[in-house]
């Protein structure tokens, strides 16, 4: 496949690095991910008790770090609700950031990423602000692709996460439309997205999962599901507040009873019309994420068709793609023009 051309194929967001060979939101993730040429690196933000953003998939960091080795922590291990859901372990808001930087960082999927299990104890946790220093010095225009996690959740126990991130972005001169960074927010939210806009000029991206609803949402008792903010008319009251949404892909191109791709739902042409953008995720290599017709072997962890995956979304219309491998990514898209 040849993919788009330089200049207009859709934007490559390297999923938290480039997960697939790096253990994932660290240093060496983020810089292959930039090495192999994606246009954003994808950072998830979640609070300390002192107040950092730090970098992680989510505030439980009991299966991405050491800290359940960590004797002088076990004191820390508690059951929290966040969004609703019962989770025990450990958690960023109960350590400061020095804490947080003696761990390293863990392979999250260690049966179907068992490559990275060699990495052990190689990685440390990063800051947002660290993460904004590798784009910086990356020597192209390399943007930052940002998750506020939990924004409700922290906001409940005192931590503004949606603040801190522009007080970050204000101290870097990053919150304007024209920057050396571009930085895109995104969240699953609605009401953290909508207070966002009158803070800053950055893109905003509304996610929509394949089933559930926002947890502001559910917290509200608005009956509402991320399946009703994929109508016209849902579509049309997001871009008061946003500038695209992140869908996940089976809501573009739906899955038959078999798992298999089974045509475009209709819903980027719907978000087109009401003047979003549509970046999907998020694109996986491994077969435990493919389609069935795509996949090769029998083993979960062996990497399949996912180009032909790409080809499909591509003739769907969507204006990016949240992808584990960057490679994978640019083989299937082509390179981006330097000037684009």
């Amino acid at each position: 496949m040849t993919g788009a051309s330089a200049v207009d194929r859709p934007i490559i967001i390297a999923h938290r690095g480039v997960p697939t060979y790096r253990l994932e939101h660290t240093r060496a993730s983020y810089e292959l991910a930039i090495a192999w040429g994606a246009d954003y690196i994808e950072p998830d933000v979640v609070c300390t008790a002192d107040g950092h953003l730090v970098v992680r998939h989510e505030n439980e960091i009991g299966g991405t770090t050491d800290v359940a080795d960590r004797p002088e922590f076990a004191d820390r291990k508690t059951t929290k609700f966040i969004d609703g859901t019962p989770r025990t372990g450990w958690f960023t808001e109960d350590f400061t950031l020095a804490e947080l930087k003696t761990l390293y960082v863990a392979e999250r999927l260690p049966k179907l990423r068992p490559q990275n299990l060699a990495l052990a104890q190689t990685a440390r946790i990063e800051t947002f602000e660290e993460v904004l220093d590798l784009a910086e010095a990356a020597g192209r225009r390399v943007g930052v692709y940002v998750e506020t996690k939990h924004p409700s959740y922290f906001r409940s126990i005192g931590l503004d996460i949606d603040g801190r991130l522009i007080e970050a972005l204000e101290r870097r001169g990053l919150n304007q439309p024209v920057a050396d960074i571009p930085v895109t927010i995104q969240s699953f939210e609605t009401g953290n997205l909508r207070a966002l806009r009158d803070h800053t000029p950055l893109t905003l991206i509304q996610l929509i999962d394949r089933q559930g609803a926002p947890w502001d949402f559910v917290e509200a008792r608005d009956p509402r599901t991320y399946a009703d903010l994929t109508t016209p008319e849902a579509l049309a009251d997001i871009a008061t507040y946003a500038d695209g949404i992140g869908p996940n892909k089976s809501l573009v191109i739906r899955r038959d009873g078999d798992y298999r791709l089974a045509g475009d739902t209709g819903l980027v042409a719907a978000a087109h019309a009401a003047g979003l953008l549509v970046h999907i995720w998020t694109m996986r290599d491994e077969n435990n994420f493919l389609p069935t017709d795509l996949r090769r072997g029998e083993d979960v962890s062996a990497h399949g068709s996912v180009v032909e995956e790409f080809r499909e979304f591509l003739a769907a219309g969507v204006d990016g793609f949240f992808a584990d491998d960057t490679a994978t990514a640019v083989a299937a898209l082509g390179p981006r023009s330097k000037d684009a």
